[in-house]
């Protein structure tokens, strides 16, 4: 496994974490590095002055005493190192006699390549280091060199410390880092987990489940806003895919058991007269029977071939259609289909029924369908010689047209269901009077489709209302 592949399967707050730590070590190691090479060289800079300082104070006068007893200098009480090198003589040392076992003796070299300039020397006492500075002596044979030295152990000792104190300090800082760090990270990536745990419950099945919402201003908060939004539509579109399932299954079902009753009927007609048992003058009534059914069958295949392509969203024509000449036609259409029953025209108590304000963009032969269907129903559903009033008006941008009548009505329960696919108050009455359960579902997909709507209200007195709102053509942009 490379170690690409194993940074990635570290969780994220680990690499986090260890990109917290690395740049913590990284940036305390170069300024511990930087601390020390600066310490040192001022260590280093403070010893010069003082074996410059010292190197002043020595005269001329004293050398040549230090020269002729060298053992003058046994009792100095300072760690300097002495050496005076005369031309091809063996160099003098002066140091006190306590220096040399505690530091040793600087392994000095016999010849520097510029006088005044310090260098640093090994001891002979293991683990010492010396500071030395070679200077030419004035008013002495030419050649003549002094070489002052001081032990490096204090600027050393103070070094080590600084540099123990640095790598401790460091290791702590990055440990309380990496601790502050880990914390911090887990904070901010809780909402990250509650997010898992919501994904994995979705997974699971339930829909339900939403991200805890935090703060809209940070990236975990505008995270959870998109996917609660997400999941909500997501929600609604599984929902709507249930219900149109649900929908599809109820429509399959109640289509085949509406073409199950004709087609039985039909087969069993053509059985009978196969076998001989119709006898000659019942021929003819049987015949229409089979002639109704299949009529009967027909205009449910009709209506289910209309619904199917109004659910497919195809557009209908839009030109201005005057629905006050639709409702004097439907009126008129009523009492030539039931001449026993008193139809009207009126207008709506609160509309003004001004023909040229009752002008809607659509198609015609659709509207023409839907007054149909609805005075159809009265005619179906209602005892003969019930009145029925057809209404229609404007109120605000809206055209309103409404089939009244004053038959027995509908409950509150039913009103809301009236507008589904086979959906019947009393099943026997409605097959035995030929409707399908379609033609209300048809007036509401209808008006959807013209931006409308369709609604079920109780007739003042008793009786049942249907109203029809579309938008009038004086309100639609062009």
């Amino acid at each position: 496994m490379t170690l690409h592949e194993r940074l990635s399967a570290v969780p994220i707050r680990g690499r986090l974490v260890l990109i917290v730590v690395v740049v913590l070590g990284l940036g305390l190691t170069v300024a511990g590095a930087t601390t020390g090479t600066l310490l040192r060289a001022y260590l280093l800079e403070q010893t010069d002055e003082q074996i410059a300082t010292a190197a002043r104070n020595v005269n001329i006068d004293t050398l040549e005493q230090l020269a002729a007893n060298p053992d003058a200098g046994s009792v100095m009480p300072s760690d300097y190192f002495l050496s005076l090198g005369f031309p091809g003589a063996t160099p003098v040392t002066i140091v006190a006699e306590w220096t040399l076992p505690r530091f040793g003796r600087p392994e000095l070299p016999d010849t520097v390549s510029t006088l005044g300039e310090a260098y640093t020397v090994r001891s002979d006492e293991p683990g010492q280091r010396w500071r030395a500075v070679t200077y030419g002596v004035q008013d002495a044979p030419a050649g003549t060199t002094l070489t002052v030295a001081l032990p490096l152990e204090g600027a050393d000792e103070t070094a080590y410390q600084v540099a123990r104190t640095i790598v401790v300090s460091g290791v702590l800082i990055i440990l309380l880092g990496a601790a502050l760090s880990w914390f911090a990270v887990e904070r901010a990536l809780r909402p990250l987990r509650q997010i898992e745990q919501t994904a994995g419950a979705i997974a699971a099945g339930d829909l339900s489940q939403r991200v805890p919402a935090t703060d809209p201003h940070t990236e975990v908060g505008r995270l959870s806003h998109s996917l609660n939004t997400m999941l909500a539509q997501i929600e609604q579109a599984f929902a709507a895919q249930a219900a149109s399932e649900s929908r599809m299954r109820r429509f399959v079902s109640d289509a085949s058991h509406e073409l199950r009753t004709p087609l039985a009927t039909v087969r069993g007609y053509g059985e009978l007269y196969r076998m001989g048992a119709i006898p000659e003058a019942e021929l003819p009534a049987a015949m229409a029977r089979i002639e109704g059914e299949a009529r009967r069958m027909g205009g449910l295949v009709t209506d289910l071939l209309q619904l199917a392509r109004l659910d497919e969203g195809r557009r209908l024509a839009r030109e201005p259609v005057d629905l006050a000449v639709l409702a004097h036609d439907a009126v008129a259409d009523l009492r030539a289909l039931d001449p026993g029953r008193t139809a009207t025209l009126v207008p709506l108590a609160d509309g003004i029924p001004s023909p040229d304000a009752m002008v809607v963009l659509g198609d015609e032969n659709a509207l023409r369908q839907v007054l149909s269907n609805l005075t159809g129903n009265v005619v179906r559903h209602t005892p003969a010689g019930t009145s029925v009033e057809v209404a229609a008006g404007r109120q605000g941008g809206d055209v309103v047209v409404e089939v009244r009548d004053h038959g027995p009505g509908i409950s509150p329960e039913h009103a809301e269901r009236v507008f589904e696919r086979f959906y019947r108050l009393d099943d026997s009455r409605a097959r035995s009077s030929g409707g399908s359960g379609l033609g209300l579902a048809i007036v509401s997909a209808l008006v959807a489709a013209h931006g409308g709507t369709a609604r079920v209200l109780p007739t003042p007195g008793g009786g049942t209302t249907v109203r029809i709102t579309l938008p009038a053509a004086d309100t639609i942009p062009s």
